[in-house]
């Protein structure tokens, strides 16, 4: 009888010990996006790009015959909650790798926690700030705000376009493009002769565009994510402010053509080429990619794809690829990241090393601009 017991008492550790197999047996990959509150028509598309690509990935036996769980928390793209979240992913989830969150100021928030704690972090926000210097466990996926602004002066000075006057939101991504503009001015001959900011929930910009249009300021550049560009681009015509109007990468959403109304018509922007991937030649190495992730994200949700859901798509690709070859050890992971090189992904071709965590050049970038309420490559 006590044998019985005794090989009873040995089966039920087994079975105990089976029913926790599958959890363990997995790969968990966190993923923090503001899908609610201002910055939702950002975080929104990467949390569905994100659902539907761990989706493909199950269905295609997943990472090494193992299934990839996304643990998914909401920041309404609000810093503490974004801590509060990151130190869930790690600390009670135990997942291997995040990626987001959304906003430049967010990313920055977060950044000792997944130092200190080994974690991989792939951002899904554009300040060059997140990844410079190099922080070990710390990479992202969208083009920097520094290749932005490159972008936008090469076209400056190709038009002959020497002063601006630029206009900011005041919060982690204004305060990082400010920088930039600032910095990179006189490397093409332009003069800032109007500086102006506004607030992320600021609905009138009509003081600032009329001290601008009392410079002689040659063309406007307004640096932030929706809805404040629009709201810029309508006191624009409202004033009767003829200049052109450049925006940075943070408006790559139909989102701001749809806001902005007929005041978007003649309007700029650097993007990346997901915006205009059907006219792009043939033999664009993107292109294939591109047509592909577009097709799907649209069938699936509605809606026009945007440049914002390409950077959760950037991040669960590289994040799978190094998985695939690290298993779950933080700093081997890391290290697979870094060695990636030659990934097609929506923002470019990546290239990471030791000394770049975001693998891309300017060349990601194409000019666009808004003609009949839509994209239109203008190079």
């Amino acid at each position: 009888m006590k044998k019985f017991v005794a090989m009873m008492m040995v089966a039920g550790l087994v079975l105990a010990f089976a029913s926790m197999a599958p959890a363990a047996d997995e790969y968990k990959i966190g993923a923090i996006f503001a899908s609610t509150g201002p910055a939702s028509m950002l975080g929104l598309p990467e949390k569905n790009t994100a659902d539907m690509l761990v989706e493909e990935v199950n269905a295609a036996g997943g990472i090494n015959g193992k299934p990839v769980k996304l643990i998914f928390y909401d920041t309404g793209g609000d810093a503490t909650k974004t801590v509060t979240a990151t130190n869930k992913l790690i600390k009670k989830d135990q997942v291997d790798v995040i990626i987001g969150p959304t906003t430049s100021g967010n990313s920055m928030a977060i950044i000792d926690i997944v130092e200190e704690a080994k974690v991989p972090l792939i951002s899904c926000a554009a300040s060059v700030s997140i990844v410079v210097p190099v922080k070990p466990y710390v990479f992202k996926t969208p083009q920097t705000d520094v290749m932005a602004v490159e972008k936008i002066y090469t076209k400056l000075k190709a038009d002959g376009i020497k002063k601006i006057a630029i206009l900011t939101v005041s919060d982690g991504f204004g305060d990082s493009g400010r920088v930039q503009l600032e910095k990179f001015a006189a490397d093409y001959g332009i003069s800032i002769v109007a500086s102006e900011r506004y607030g992320g929930k600021d609905t009138d910009m009509s003081a600032q565009l009329t001290k601008i249009k009392g410079t002689d300021a040659e063309a406007i550049i307004c640096w932030g994510t929706n809805p404040g560009p629009a709201v810029v681009a309508k006191n624009r015509k409202q004033l009767g402010i003829t200049i052109p109007l450049y925006n940075s990468h943070g408006v790559a959403s139909k989102k701001f053509i749809e806001l902005a109304g007929d005041a978007a018509e003649g309007t700029y922007l650097p993007a990346g080429k997901l915006l205009i991937v059907d006219q792009l030649a043939a033999n664009d190495p993107q292109r294939e990619v591109l047509s592909e992730y577009k097709t799907n994200y649209e069938k699936r949700f509605g809606g026009s794809v945007n440049t914002f859901g390409g950077h959760a798509y950037d991040a669960f690709k590289i994040a799978v690829m190094a998985l695939e070859k690290a298993d779950k050890n933080g700093t081997a992971l890391r290290d697979e990241i870094e060695k990636i090189t030659g990934f097609v992904g929506t923002g470019g071709i990546f290239n990471f090393s030791a000394d770049d965590h975001n693998g891309l050049t300017k060349d990601g970038f194409v000019m666009i601009e808004i003609s009949g309420g839509d994209w239109k490559l203008a190079e």
